[in-house]
C-alpha cells in the first residue's frame, strides 16, 4: 500500500528553531498580568493558563455575551484558534464543532471533543454529543482545551470544552432579556440569581424561536436551568444542577452544488414531500460535592438524566421496501447516568510542589430504540409500521492518575488513564430475513500524557506535550454496515498519537501571545464508506497526519482599543490509499473511488483567521466592533474530487450600550452579520453519497437585544 511522508516541517528541531525565532519580539512586562485567567481543564485544579503546558482558552462572560443572541456555541468560540464551529443552520442536526479536525466529519451532533456542561457531560459514553443542550445566558466562561493533554479526558477527547455556570452570590436580582433579527428569529429570557440564607442560587427560563434562514428550518427552543450552591461545613461545598431542554425542528438536509448556486435558501424537494423533522426532550440533573482535608481534597459527583428524540428522514418508501431496512423514522428514549470520584492532594517533594490527582469516572447510556417506516399508505412523513425495535446500552469505566510538579522554572505534568468502552445490542425485532442483530463490542486502552514548562523568562514560557489518545466508533456508526442492515460490530477504534511545542509570551503590558505547533498520526481512521437510503455506514482507513499552527493575540491599545486575532493553520491529510464510494454528479449514481496518499480529510479547512477591533466610551458604557472571518476551501468528501466548498471572507458589525441607575442596569445591543452580503457555503455534510454536501451561510442579516438587571 502506498504511503504519503508529512512534510518535516513539525519536526523536534524545527519546532525549537521557530519558538526561538519568536522570542526577540517578547517585551517585559511590568505591570499586572490581566490576560492570565485561571483554568481548570487538564489538570482539573486551578491553574494560570499561562502556566499550563498545554493550548486552552479561556472565552469569559463578556466574550460570550458581547452582543449575541447566546443561543449556539458557535457565536462565543468563533475566535478561539484550532476550533472550528459551524452553524449549519439547521437545529436538527446541531452545530459541526471540530478540534484539530476531530469530529469534522461528523453527520449531526459533535463527535472527537469532549463537551461537559458544570461537571455533567454533554458527550455520551460513545463520544457523541450536543452543544445546543449548553445553556449560554447564565455561563460564567467556557474552557476550551486542544492538544495532546485533552487525552486525560478519554475516549474521543480531541479536545475539550467545558462550561462553567455562574454561582449565585450576593444581593439578589432579577434580570430579563428580549432580541430579535433576520428570519422571524427572537429570544426572551428571565433569570434570578444571588444568595439566601447561606444557599446561593442561579434560575434561568428561555425560549428561542426562528423561521431559519433556509426554507424548511424552522425552529423552537425552551431551556430551563437551576444551580444551587451552598457549603454544609467549613471545609464542604455542595452544588446542584438541574436543567430542561426541549427543542422541534425542520431539518432542510443539504444541497447539491447546483442547487445552492441556484438557491442557497432551497431545499431538497424530499425534505417538504416527508416533512424532515426533529424533536428533543431532555432533563437531568447532577450533584457535585468537594470536602478539603488541609492540603487534600475529595470530590464526588454524580448525575442522570432522560432523553426523548424523534426524527423523520427522507428516506424513499421504496428503499424500505428491503425488509432488512429500519424504517425513516428514528424514535428513541435514553436513560443515562454517571458517577465520578477523585482525590486530590498537594505536597513538597524534592524542593518543588507535587499536586497529584487519582480518580474513577463510571458512564452509562441505555436507549430503548424503535424505527418505523415514514409513510402510511400514501401519505408521506408520518409515522407507520415498526420496522425497528432494541435496547443499545454503552457504558464506560475509566480510572486515572495525574501529577504535576513545579519548581523553580520548571512545571512537569503526567497523566495515566485507562479506559475500557463496552457496547451491548438486544435486538428485539426479528422478522424473516431480518435475523437476530444482536451482539457487543468492547474497546479497551491505556492513554499516557506528558507536558513540560520552562519559564524562560518571567514574561516568556515555553512548552512541549504528547500524548496517545483513541476514539472508537459511536453508537451511531456501528448501526450500519456497508452491506445493509446489520450492526458493524468490525470496526475498530482509532488511536492517535499527539506532539505539541507552545509558546505563550507577554508582549509588552497589553498583549499576550499564544503560539502552538502540533502535530497527530491517526491509525484506523474511521472514514465514511456509504451513505445512501438515509443510513451512513463507516469503516476504517489507514493512517493519517494532522500538522498544524494556531496563533492567538490579545492586546489592549491606546484611547480605549482592544484587538484579538486567532489564525489556525490545518494541514490534515492521509497518509495511506484506500478505496470509497463517492457521489457522480453526472450520472447521478454511486461510483467506487480510490482516495490517493496526499488526499486532504474532508471538513477541515487548511486556514481560518479570526479578528476583532473593540473600542470602548469610558464616560457612557458605548461600545463598538468590527469582526473578520476569514476561511479557506473545505473538501466534502475523501477522494477530493467534487466541488469543495469555496474560502470566503465575511465581515461583521456590532455596538451596544450599558447604563447603570443605582440597582439598576440597562443593556442594548445591535449587530450586522455578513455586512456585505456575501454568498457562501457556511458548513459541508462530508461523504453524503447524494451529493448534497453544501449548507449555505446567511446573507446579511441583523440582530437587536435588550436587557435590564436590577439588584435588590
Amino acid at each position: 500500500m502506498s504511503r504519503h511522508h508529512p512534510s518535516p516541517l513539525f519536526r523536534p528541531s524545527r519546532l525549537a528553531l521557530l519558538l526561538a525565532v519568536s522570542y526577540p519580539c517578547m517585551g517585559w512586562a511590568d505591570g499586572a498580568l490581566t490576560l492570565d485567567p485561571v483554568v481548570v481543564t487538564g489538570s482539573r485544579v486551578e491553574t494560570r493558563s499561562f502556566d499550563l503546558p498545554a493550548a486552552i482558552e479561556v472565552v469569559d462572560a463578556a466574550r460570550i455575551n458581547a452582543d449575541q443572541a447566546r443561543v449556539n456555541a458557535s457565536e462565543a468560540l468563533a475566535g478561539v484558534p484550532g476550533i472550528s464551529v459551524a452553524n449549519r443552520q439547521n437545529y436538527a442536526q446541531d452545530l459541526q464543532i471540530s478540534s484539530r479536525g476531530f469530529g469534522a466529519r461528523s453527520a449531526f451532533g459533535v463527535r472527537g471533543v469532549r463537551l461537559v456542561a458544570d461537571g455533567i457531560p454533554a458527550s455520551m459514553p460513545d463520544g457523541q454529543g450536543q452543544a445546543a443542550t449548553f445553556n449560554l445566558d447564565r455561563a460564567e466562561r467556557l474552557e476550551v482545551m486542544r492538544g495532546p493533554m485533552s487525552a486525560v479526558y478519554g475516549n474521543s477527547a480531541g479536545g475539550v470544552i467545558q462550561l462553567f455556570t455562574r454561582e449565585g452570590k450576593g444581593r439578589p436580582s432579577v434580570e430579563g432579556g428580549f432580541s430579535a433579527g433576520s428570519y422571524g428569529s427572537w429570544k426572551a429570557d428571565l433569570a434570578a440569581d444571588g444568595q439566601a440564607g447561606g444557599v446561593g442560587y442561579v434560575l434561568d427560563a428561555s425560549r428561542f424561536a426562528t423561521e431559519g434562514y433556509r426554507d424548511h428550518s424552522r425552529a423552537e427552543r425552551d431551556q430551563l436551568l437551576a444551580k444551587l450552591s451552598l457549603a454544609p461545613s467549613d471545609d464542604g461545598k455542595l452544588t446542584l444542577v438541574a436543567s430542561s431542554f426541549r427543542q422541534e425542528a425542520q431539518d432542510p438536509l443539504g444541497l447539491s452544488w447546483a442547487s445552492y448556486l441556484r438557491d442557497p435558501r432551497s431545499v431538497d424537494p424530499s425534505a417538504l414531500q416527508f416533512n424532515t423533522r426533529k424533536s428533543i426532550d431532555q432533563q437531568q440533573g447532577g450533584l457535585h460535592y468537594v470536602h478539603r482535608f488541609g492540603e487534600q481534597r475529595v470530590e464526588v459527583s454524580a448525575y442522570a438524566g432522560k432523553r426523548a428524540v424523534t426524527q423523520y428522514q427522507s428516506i424513499p418508501t421504496g428503499v424500505q421496501g428491503n425488509p432488512r431496512h429500519s424504517g425513516g423514522v428514528i424514535d428513541f428514549d435514553r436513560d443515562y447516568m454517571g458517577v465520578n470520584a477523585r482525590w486530590i492532594g498537594r505536597f513538597a517533594v524534592a524542593g518543588g510542589a507535587l499536586t497529584t490527582t487519582v480518580g474513577v469516572d463510571y458512564e452509562e447510556s441505555e436507549d430503548d430504540r424503535r424505527g418505523y417506516e415514514n409513510f402510511v399508505g400514501s401519505t408521506l412523513g408520518v409515522k407507520g409500521r415498526l420496522r425497528r425495535a432494541e435496547t443499545d446500552k454503552v457504558s464506560s469505566f475509566d480510572q486515572y492518575a495525574q501529577a504535576e510538579w513545579a519548581s523553580g522554572n520548571w512545571v512537569v505534568n503526567g497523566g495515566l488513564r485507562h479506559s475500557r468502552v463496552a457496547f451491548k445490542v438486544d435486538d428485539r425485532y426479528i422478522s424473516g430475513v431480518n435475523g437476530d442483530d444482536s451482539g457487543g463490542r468492547n474497546y479497551e486502552k491505556t492513554t499516557p500524557s506528558v507536558g513540560v514548562l520552562y519559564r524562560l523568562t518571567p514574561v516568556v514560557n515555553l512548552y512541549a506535550s504528547a500524548a496517545r489518545g483513541f476514539e472508537t466508533p459511536t453508537l451511531n456508526e456501528l448501526f450500519y454496515s456497508g452491506s445493509g442492515g446489520a450492526f458493524n460490530f468490525g470496526l475498530d477504534a482509532a488511536t492517535s498519537t499527539h506532539y505539541e511545542a507552545g509558546l505563550k509570551a507577554w508582549v509588552g503590558n497589553d498583549s499576550r501571545l499564544d503560539v502552538a505547533l502540533f502535530e497527530i498520526q491517526t491509525n484506523k481512521e474511521l472514514v465514511v464508506d456509504s451513505a445512501l437510503g438515509g443510513r451512513t455506514s463507516y469503516k476504517n482507513a489507514g493512517q493519517t497526519t494532522r500538522q498544524g499552527v494556531e496563533v492567538a493575540l490579545d492586546s489592549r491599545w491606546a484611547h480605549n482599543f482592544t484587538s484579538r486575532i486567532a489564525y489556525t493553520y490545518l494541514d490534515a491529510r492521509y497518509d495511506e490509499a484506500f478505496v470509497t464510494r463517492i457521489y457522480n454528479p453526472a450520472t447521478s449514481s454511486v461510483q467506487n473511488a480510490t482516495v490517493a496518499p496526499g488526499r486532504r480529510l474532508p471538513g477541515v479547512a487548511a486556514h481560518s483567521l479570526f479578528g476583532e477591533l473593540v473600542w470602548r466610551h469610558p464616560g457612557s458604557g458605548f461600545h463598538a466592533a468590527v469582526e473578520g472571518v476569514a476561511r479557506s476551501e473545505v473538501f466534502v468528501e475523501d477522494s477530493n474530487t467534487l466541488q469543495a466548498a469555496p474560502g470566503y471572507v465575511a465581515a461583521n458589525l456590532r455596538a451596544g450600550i450599558e447604563k447603570r441607575m443605582g440597582p439598576l442596569r440597562m443593556n442594548g445591543f445591535v449587530r450586522v452579520d455578513n455586512l456585505f452580503d456575501r454568498q457562501y457555503v457556511g458548513s459541508v455534510i462530508v461523504g453524503d453519497t447524494n451529493g448534497r454536501f453544501y449548507e449555505g451561510a446567511p446573507g446579511r442579516n441583523w440582530l437587536a437585544g435588550v436587557s435590564a438587571r436590577y439588584s435588590f
